[in-house]
């Protein structure tokens, strides 16, 4: 387990009753997460002092209850970036602050990799792995189909400071985005990807997980560079192991001279031993 433990303005304060109380700059929301599956809270005071509630509804989605006025937006840092904080309608703020641990290894390979690095980030959504990179000295591709998703991105790279380094935004199906970047010939020297579980494409394409994943990895080795740096793959696909994304990149890459490493990532809970475990990733490294 990789834990993202370098945070200052994000804390995890308790976690209970399928519930995590977690602390966004100065306020504090309430969200469901379904790995909490045990009942015992830790601080049973600190749940008095939340902000806004995300309450699921029976019928599918649900909405925010706020005890307290909350702006439409608000910045929180990791190190020397900054991002914005939006509670969206489906339970998200705009960030996962346990991708910190990917953020923080992409940065040291890129500053260690002595050359000019070209990033492709596919279902790269806020940007958070975008800045990232920026910010180390690469140049990235930002793909996503959301439209939305890609101006929020433009958003935290202008918070970042980062506006003026060299980025592409793409509004696009990624799995078509990288067949046309094959004909274009255009390679990258890293590859980074999120893929959600079930999602659909700019056109109403549909993506699967379990049937895609395979295809699109396979497909994104056309387009590195003959020495590329590295591939990194995040999932939150319910019942999908970090061992699967290994043995796809270990079917994928094995010309390339490098090392795979898989694992979880997940977040520390405030003043306790316990750790909520919050996605897995597969790592190709030169």
């Amino acid at each position: 387990m990789e834990v993202a433990n370098k945070w200052q303005d994000y804390e995890l304060l308790d976690m209970a009753s399928g519930e995590k109380l977690e602390k966004w700059g100065k306020y504090i929301l309430v969200r469901p997460d379904p790995q909490i599956i045990w009942s015992k809270k830790s601080f049973p005071e600190m749940w008095n002092k939340k902000d806004a509630t995300y309450n699921r509804s029976k019928t599918g989605g649900g909405s925010w209850s706020y005890k307290t006025k909350l702006p439409e937006n608000w910045q929180i840092k990791y190190k020397d970036l900054t991002f914005n904080i939006k509670p969206m309608g489906f339970k998200h703020t705009g960030l996962f602050p346990e991708q910190a641990v990917n953020w923080d290894w992409m940065i040291e390979k890129i500053k260690k990799a002595g050359r000019p690095i070209k990033v492709l980030n596919l279902f790269a959504y806020t940007g958070g792995a975008t800045v990232a990179c920026l910010y180390a000295g690469a140049s990235v591709c930002h793909v996503d189909s959301s439209k939305g998703m890609v101006s929020w991105a433009k958003e935290n790279v202008n918070s970042s400071k980062l506006q003026n380094r060299p980025v592409r935004y793409i509004v696009d199906d990624v799995t078509k985005f990288v067949q046309r970047e094959i004909r274009r010939e255009s390679y990258y020297d890293a590859i980074i990807m999120d893929p959600p579980s079930y999602g659909r494409g700019t056109s109403g394409e549909v993506w699967q997980f379990e049937q895609n994943i395979e295809e699109l990895v396979s497909l994104c080795t056309k387009v590195l560079t003959k020495n590329p740096l590295f591939f990194l793959i995040n999932s939150y696909t319910t019942g999908i192991s970090s061992e699967v994304l290994s043995n796809i990149l270990t079917l994928n890459m094995s010309k390339y001279n490098g090392k795979i490493k898989s694992g979880e990532i997940g977040l520390p809970m405030k003043n306790s031993k316990l750790i909520l475990p919050c996605g897995i990733y597969g790592r190709w490294e030169k």
